[in-house]
């Protein structure tokens, strides 16, 4: 297991803590990206403590699913941030990435004006706690919950909002001009999320086992480490063709390519021939 390389919890969504920590050892996993709930729960903190784990990122959805506008709403949302990002200090992690909420009848302007007072500040704490608040760009399909759903404008809005970025490299690939966005993300991107499209697929949600599909992956990871990208690379899986499969048996596959690309381009140790 390639030591920049991360696989999230949600691939396992509905395993107990039990259960994931079984499903982390046959796949030799030490880095996690988690969910927020998961975190705070005292089983998986039990966890946590009892073994040599890194929580590379951590999920979570804003504003209970809107971005708030009212006061309390504010309030509300300020308030479970602010508790998540203590928690993520405490227990090492480099970065909160979250969904910003729904716009609802607010235009898009308003809602990324209303969201990056809202959560401004949060993101002055965790720059003092020394953890990333980062936004992910999300298929427009989650509308719903989230505003950003390109990657252009999930950099509109991380720099509006002083926020990093986490790519999902699934909702951006197809995107016209995609290795400029990334390199326009780059100094902001603190996770890159992989999976892969087979195309013609529209079993939502619809990922694949890198290396299956039409994703241009390798081409990518080989682009933002020349570019100089240091961080992490996150295996998110689900999806009918994954259950169909096994979620352990197509994270083993897909934990088996990305080192094995990994391994081809950054090196064993995480580093490239530029040294990063």
């Amino acid at each position: 297991m390639h030591e920049r390389l991360s696989v999230h919890d949600v691939t396992f969504l509905g395993a107990s803590p039990a259960e994931l920590q079984r499903n982390w050892t046959m796949l030799g996993v030490r880095r996690l990206s988690v969910i927020d709930t998961h975190l705070i729960t005292p089983a998986f903190q039990r966890i946590l403590d009892g073994d040599d784990y890194l929580i590379h990122a951590v999920y979570h959805l804003f504003g209970a699913g809107r971005v708030p506008a009212a006061p309390s709403s504010v309030s509300a949302a300020r308030t479970t941030l602010s508790r998540l990002i203590d928690t993520a200090a405490a227990t090492g992690a480099s970065c909160v990435y979250l969904l910003t909420g729904g716009r609802g009848e607010l235009e898009w302007e308003q809602a990324a004006e209303a969201f990056s007072a809202a959560i401004e500040p949060c993101v002055r704490q965790a720059a003092q706690a020394g953890v990333s608040v980062a936004v992910e760009n999300a298929s427009s399909l989650y509308a719903d919950i989230h505003i950003a759903h390109s990657l252009r404008d999930t950099i509109t809005l991380a720099e509006a909002a002083g926020l990093d970025i986490c790519v999902d490299l699934f909702h951006c690939w197809a995107e016209a001009g995609l290795p400029g966005l990334l390199r326009s993300a780059l100094a902001r991107t603190r996770l890159i999320q992989v999976s892969d499209y087979v195309l013609g697929d529209r079993a939502l949600p619809a990922r694949a086992v890198p290396g299956d599909g039409a994703i241009p992956i390798e081409s990518v990871v080989a682009q933002v480490l020349a570019d100089g990208y240091q961080f992490g690379f996150d295996l998110e899986l689900l999806g009918p063709r994954i259950e169909a499969e096994g979620r352990l048996a197509a994270a083993r596959r897909g934990c088996e390519v990305l080192s094995a690309m990994l391994d081809r381009l950054c090196g064993p140790g995480g580093t490239n021939s530029s040294g990063v």
